[in-house]
C-alpha cells in the first residue's frame, strides 16, 4: 500500500473515531471534564411572548456555545444539570412548589418551554407539567442510563437537559414532564 493511501486511511479512521466518541458522549451523558457535542444547524421552534401568547413558528439557528462559555453564563448547579445531564435533589430546586401564573423558559437560551396552566403537584419534588407549551420546543429521546429506560427531555434550541417525561401524569395527556427547576427561568404573569 502506498504511503498516501495509508495516510488517508489512518486519518479517516482517526476522524471517524473522534466523531464516534463525540456522539457517544453526547447521548450517554458526558462525564465531568468531557465536552458534550452539540450539532450546529437550524431548528424550528414556536416563539412566545412573555405572557405565553404564540407569535408563530420560526426556523432559527441552534444555540451552540463551548463548555467554558456555558460555565461563565450559568450558576454551577444549572450548568451541571443542563450541560452535563445532572439532576437537582427533590424538593430543593426552584419552582417545584410555585403556584403563580406565568411562563417557564429555558435557563440557557430563553426558549419558551411550559406554562403554569399545565403545571400540577406531582408530589415528586420537581416542577411537573402535563404538556410543553409547544411540541417543537422540546426534544424527547431515549435514555437508558442507570439501568432503566426513560424518555429524556431537552430544549430543542440549545439541547439543554431539562428532565424526563413519564406516562403517569394526569388527564388530558396522561404525561408527567418532570423538570429540573434549575433548568428553567420563570416569568410571572402580571395580575389582570
Amino acid at each position: 500500500m502506498n504511503s498516501s493511501r495509508r495516510r488517508f486511511l489512518l486519518s479517516s479512521a482517526t476522524l471517524v473515531g473522534v466523531a464516534g466518541v463525540g456522539l457517544l458522549s453526547r447521548f450517554a451523558g458526558a462525564a465531568e471534564g468531557e465536552t458534550i457535542v452539540v450539532t450546529p444547524g437550524t431548528v424550528t421552534v414556536q416563539r412566545f411572548t412573555d405572557l405565553g401568547k404564540s407569535i408563530g413558528k420560526e426556523q432559527v439557528a441552534k444555540v451552540v456555545k463551548s463548555e467554558a462559555e456555558w460555565k461563565k453564563l450559568l450558576p454551577a448547579l444549572a450548568f451541571g444539570v443542563t450541560r452535563q445531564e445532572g439532576t437537582e435533589a427533590a424538593f430543593t430546586g426552584p419552582y417545584w412548589d410555585n403556584h403563580s401564573p406565568g411562563l417557564y423558559r429555558c435557563i440557557c437560551c430563553d426558549n419558551a418551554l411550559f406554562v403554569s396552566d399545565t403545571k400540577y403537584d406531582s408530589g415528586t419534588g420537581w416542577p411537573s407539567f402535563w404538556q410543553p407549551i409547544a411540541k417543537e420546543n422540546v426534544l424527547e429521546t431515549d435514555d437508558s442510563s442507570f439501568g432503566m429506560t426513560r424518555t429524556k427531555v431537552s430544549c430543542t434550541l440549545c439541547e439543554a437537559h431539562l428532565g424526563h417525561v413519564f406516562n403517569d401524569g394526569p388527564e388530558p395527556t396522561g404525561l408527567r414532564y418532570c423538570m429540573n427547576g434549575v433548568a428553567l427561568r420563570f416569568l410571572a404573569r402580571p395580575a389582570a
